[in-house]
């Protein structure tokens, strides 16, 4: 598949940039919060929070982790669906610093799945966000690991080797 599904994303801009205007404070406290932990999925966790002016709680799927080389430098993915349960979304929390145009990579044990644009920054990182199709869904449940890569320049892509044990039980426990 292309760009995550190029079409799909071209789709779906529109609608994820309105969706990240109307979540912007509750994306930011995903990440610095990213509320109470409601089941652990070895090394995803589930998480729900009520985010501002919301008639219910939102719960998600996240893990954070760090550059192997770069302890300082970190990446949280974001899997949730939308309030009307129809759409399920990826988040990529990337730091502060990320080569926008450059865009977010993402490979599946070593297969190249494709890049995704930046949406957003927020005060704490840019977001990547990509709609997930079933294709997406069920290599995340298949793979064993996930690299997300950003760029800092042009040429130096730093990788973010993320497990995928517990992904797709913490994706079907999603309310």
């Amino acid at each position: 598949m292309g760009k995550f599904g190029r079409q799909r994303l071209r789709r779906g801009v529109l609608w994820a940039a309105l969706a990240l205007l109307a979540a912007s404070t509750g994306l930011a406290r995903y990440a610095a919060a990213q509320g109470a932990v409601r089941s652990v999925h070895n090394d995803w966790q589930v998480r729900c929070d009520t985010p501002p002016g919301a008639q219910g709680e939102q719960c998600a799927l996240i893990q954070s982790v760090t550059a192997e080389d770069r302890p300082n430098i970190g990446l949280t993915v974001i899997v949730l669906k939308t309030a009307d349960k129809k759409t399920r979304l990826m988040r990529v929390i990337a730091p502060p610093g990320v080569l926008l145009p450059s865009g977010l990579g993402l490979k599946v044990d070593n297969a190249e799945i494709g890049r995704a644009g930046f949406v957003r920054c927020v005060p704490n990182g840019c977001v990547a966000e990509v709609i997930m199709d079933d294709t997406l869904v069920g290599r995340l449940r298949a793979g064993q690991t996930a690299t997300f890569i950003i760029f800092q320049t042009p040429e130096e892509g730093i990788g973010f080797p993320m497990s995928l044990k517990g992904f797709g039980d913490g994706f079907d426990k999603l309310p």
